[in-house]
Order: structure tokens, then C-alpha cells, then sequence
């Protein structure tokens, strides 16, 4: 299994954001109004979550280790009650946030998460929050993050007709595992695939398997999902389990 390590961890942070960024660029004002793979929201909708969550981060970050999700977490909830606190938190703040255009929502987004990596490295090993006696390190929170970036990159692409694998899964999978230990890739938890209803499925006819004709590569931060031929890879094996360990895909 490949290390969450800070010199990885980061490379696949920004390939993340790098990926958000390059799939937005390929929007126009017909597809930022339609749906997406979040039940209820539309693309313009999902930069705005974006925006929202690069946002919480930091603030996460400035509390920690006794931010609002530290004193959340502190709890000891089950999986479920989690995911629905968390759902309401999503649909609360994108509710609040200013009027804005897709790409402003992205523009935003970009900054705040590129900041957040800058802030990072100098207390990577302290603790960020701890959950039913694990200790999160903001390095793990690191990983939580650079795993959202890349599914909601799935989700930017499946609403453009696209398909989208990160082309190192195996270290978003380690990612996950340090940042979200209250969601183990085969705990078989029903959790919404953006934190926005449970059991949503997806919107409008947007298919959540996420199948489409093309592909996109993004910059070398991605591959077109299913390109080969053969038997799944070890690479596709880990995505798609973070897919389904987020809602994605069925368990």
C-alpha cells in the first residue's frame, strides 16, 4: 500500500485541484446550470460546495485540535449520524454563500486550497482532530481533502459527459485511510455521494456510475477512466473502492 507521505500526499493534493481547475475551464453557461452526480445540485452548485469546503479547511486548520469538526467528531457518532450532520453543514453553507458564477466559485476554490497546502507541511504531524480514539493528523486531513478533490473531480466530469481516474488512486486510498478513519473503504456505510441527502441518487438522469463515450486527461493529473484493455488494474480496484466507500458507486 503506497505511503501518506508528505512528498505524495501534496503532489496528489495539487494534481487535485490542477484536475478541478482544467474540467471547469471546459464548462459553459448551458452545463454549469445542469445536474451532476449530487443529487440536488448542479455545477454551478458543486464549484460553490467546493468554494465552501477549501474554506472549512482553513478554518478547521486555525481551531484545531478544537475546531467545530474536532468537537464533532469528539462525539464518538455513528458513521451515519456523521454523514448527516455533515450533509446539513454542506447544504447550510452553500445556502449562505454569495451569488456567484461557476468559474468565480472555482477561481476561489483554487486559491483557498493551494493556500491551505502552503500552511501544512510545518505542522503536518500535529493533531487535527481524533475520532473514537484515532488521532487525525492535519497531515491526514490533508489526505481527506486531496481524496474530496479528486472525486468531486469525478463528478465535474461526469456532468460533461466524461469519465475521470486519477492516475494514482493507491495513494488517494492511503489518503482516505489517514484522513477518514470513520469511513473504512469496505465499512458498507449508505453515505450521500457529495454530503448532500442520504440515498441520494443522482440527478437528472446524470448516471452515478459516471459512464460516458469520453474520457478526459487532465494535465497528467488523470487518466480516462477504463482506457486499456485487459482486467482491472490494481489502480482501478482502488478507485473504484473510494468511489463506493464515498457514495458513488453501490457497495
Amino acid at each position: 500500500m503506497s505511503e501518506w507521505a508528505p512528498g505524495p500526499a501534496l503532489a496528489a493534493y495539487h494534481a487535485g485541484v490542477m484536475v478541478i481547475g482544467e474540467l471547469a475551464a471546459q464548462f459553459t453557461d448551458e452545463t454549469w446550470a445542469g445536474p451532476t452526480t449530487c443529487p440536488e445540485w448542479r455545477a454551478a452548485d458543486l464549484a460553490g460546495h467546493l468554494r465552501c469546503v477549501a474554506d472549512d479547511y482553513h478554518e478547521y486548520l486555525d481551531d484545531a485540535p478544537v475546531s467545530r469538526l474536532a468537537r464533532l467528531m469528539a462525539r464518538n457518532a455513528s458513521r451515519e449520524s456523521l454523514s448527516r450532520k455533515l450533509a446539513r453543514q454542506n447544504a447550510a453553507e452553500l445556502a449562505a454563500l454569495a451569488d456567484a458564477t461557476g468559474p468565480e466559485h472555482i477561481a476561489a476554490f483554487m486559491a483557498a486550497a493551494r493556500a491551505y497546502a502552503d500552511r501544512v507541511l510545518p505542522v503536518w504531524d500535529l493533531p487535527h482532530h481524533r475520532y473514537s480514539g484515532t488521532v487525525v493528523t492535519v497531515g491526514g486531513m490533508v489526505g481527506a481533502a486531496a481524496a474530496e478533490w479528486h472525486l468531486h473531480a469525478w463528478d465535474l466530469a461526469a456532468a460533461l459527459g466524461k469519465d475521470y481516474q486519477p492516475a494514482g488512486p493507491e495513494i488517494l486510498v492511503a489518503g482516505w485511510q489517514a484522513g477518514i478513519p470513520h469511513l473504512p473503504l469496505d465499512a458498507g456505510v449508505a453515505v450521500a455521494p457529495c454530503g448532500v441527502a442520504a440515498g441520494g441518487a443522482a440527478a437528472d438522469g446524470v448516471a452515478a456510475g459516471g459512464a460516458a463515450a469520453d474520457g478526459v486527461a487532465a494535465g497528467g493529473a488523470g487518466r480516462p477512466a477504463g482506457s486499456g484493455a485487459g482486467a482491472a488494474t490494481a489502480a482501478d480496484g482502488a478507485w473504484r473502492a473510494l468511489l463506493r466507500a464515498s457514495g458513488r458507486l453501490p457497495h
